[in-house]
């Protein structure tokens, strides 16, 4: 990989590599893998195409979002109310999509150049990207991020093929605890990336507050936790600023 005397790319080609060989690596490959295989197992289960499993993964590339999608219909619920449900789920990722354009951008970038990355946002490829992407030369970090994000969701592809084909012989139980993997990595993803108090409180409010909002069977009980929670943190922030 061309690169500069610091190790960093020096043409768009070499951070798309660059890009590719961090996905590859990254601890979020792994959890990839694992999810996306309890997902084709789960599209199998519940009667939908191994291409619905794939289209879904290509089109909505949120696997919260897209078992959301196939067990609200794969029980009969109406389409309309399915698209709801995704579409509150994938609100999560318009601050992630916020976060990450403006690190990633130049004054000279279009706005069709920014179309794959802002699709390929999802968890990992956004923790990963944050983190890395700071450390290149600016007009690089787009072809990093496509990189990045097309090796993640080629894992994600592959696996729900083998995911799918192997229906048959996973637990039930294996196959609906691997799911869990990309949540919980992206817990620990932002335990380790909360540097400052802000940030920390909101997830320490949001810790309390979403299961306790489930528990009491509240609708939208996770979007509510979230605008709570960040709220509060940033209340005490001002306060401690005002101080």
């Amino acid at each position: 990989m061309p690169a500069d005397g610091a190790g960093a790319p020096t043409s768009s080609a070499a951070a798309f590599a660059h890009g590719v060989k961090t996905g590859a690596t990254s601890v979020f490959a792994y959890v990839l893998l694992g999810t996306f295989v309890g997902y084709g197992a789960l599209c199998h289960d519940l009667g939908f195409s191994l291409l619905w499993s794939l289209l879904s993964t290509i089109l909505v590339w949120a696997a919260p979002a897209q078992v959301i999608l196939v067990t609200t219909l794969g029980s009969g619920v109406p389409l309309a109310e399915a698209a709801i449900a995704v579409t509150l789920s994938a609100m999560r990722f318009l601050p992630m999509v916020a976060a990450l354009l403006p690190v990633i951008k130049t004054s000279d970038t279009r706005a069709h150049q920014l179309f794959l990355p802002t699709h390929f946002t999802a968890a990992s490829m956004w923790v990963e990207g944050l983190r890395l992407a700071p450390t290149l030369p600016r007009e690089h970090r787009i072809a990093f991020c496509n990189g990045l994000g097309t090796v993640m969701m080629t894992t994600a592809l592959v696996a729900s093929v083998v995911g799918y084909a192997m229906a048959a012989k996973l637990p039930p139980l294996f196959a609906a605890a691997v799911l869990f993997l990309t949540p919980m990595s992206f817990l620990v993803s932002l335990v380790r990336n909360s540097r400052q108090l802000i940030d920390r409180l909101a997830l320490a409010f949001g810790l309390v507050l979403a299961p306790a909002l489930a528990y009491a069977k509240v609708s939208l009980g996770l979007l509510l936790a979230g605008l709570a929670a960040g709220t509060l943190a940033y209340g005490v922030h001002r306060l401690r600023r005002g101080r």
